[in-house]
């Protein structure tokens, strides 16, 4: 028995490089595909939105001289790029999926419209959400938390290569400690990197869960859906 019935589920760009130092691991994205499958058999209804660091970073850009808004716009494009890819995996596995975009390119997604995204989700499609908001200035957390209110999404599981969050950066800091549970208000206290503020705000404002967990590891998408304690739980205080 799941303890979710509709997640939306948030994966980093740089989750999908495997160990490469860019790109897009072919293996990598083929043993998610398969595990979304399984998820998705399971009986829940499973939206996704990627991230485009492993490709481009909006910010990057920015540092190196770029107007912020020319640069956010090549991000949501790299995210375009991940979203088709991760479609074409999840096919290849003989599951149904659709990429709607914020941006039109209707070449290679439908364009973003909340009732016909909550429809695939019901007729039991995965769906790929791309191009972040279709807004400069916004993160793909951001868009992961946006969407996940506009199609009525039970919590957002943000998949990262850390198995939660820590009192500090568990790299350079070998004794910091893992949390099971945070408050938002402690997540915005203390800048905990969770998700940025915006989307944390969202998140809280709509009472919105949100889990954070080490997606790299194989089997942990299905572990938390079925609500055991993986990662970390963020919740209202």
């Amino acid at each position: 028995m799941n303890a979710y019935k509709r997640v939306m589920l948030k994966l980093s760009g740089e989750v999908l490089m495997g160990n490469q130092e860019f790109g897009i691991d072919p293996d990598l994205i083929s043993r998610l595909a398969q595990e979304l499958l399984d998820v998705q058999n399971s009986g829940v209804e499973l939206a996704v939105v990627i991230g485009g660091g492993n490709i481009f970073r909006g910010m990057s850009g920015t540092a190196s001289g770029m107007d912020r808004a020319s640069a956010d716009y090549m991000g949501m494009m790299a995210t375009v790029m991940n979203a088709i890819a991760l479609q074409d995996a999840i096919e290849r596995h003989g599951g149904c999926v659709r990429t709607i975009s914020a941006l039109y390119i209707k070449e290679v997604a439908e364009p973003y419209i909340r009732r016909r995204a909550v429809r695939h989700l019901e007729k039991g499609r995965i769906v790929i959400f791309a191009a972040g908001t279709g807004n400069p200035y916004f993160t793909t957390d951001t868009a992961a938390s946006l969407r996940a209110m506009e199609i009525q999404a039970d919590v957002v599981l943000k998949g990262t290569k850390v198995d939660g969050v820590y009192t500090a950066d568990p790299v350079l800091y070998p004794d910091a400690t893992r949390y099971e549970t945070l408050s938002f208000s402690t997540v915005l206290e203390k800048q905990l990197g969770v998700m940025d503020a915006t989307a944390i705000s969202l998140c809280r404002d709509n009472s919105m869960p949100i889990v954070v967990f080490d997606v790299t590891t194989p089997g942990q998408i299905a572990k938390v859906v079925a609500g055991e304690p993986v990662g970390t739980l963020v919740q209202e205080g």
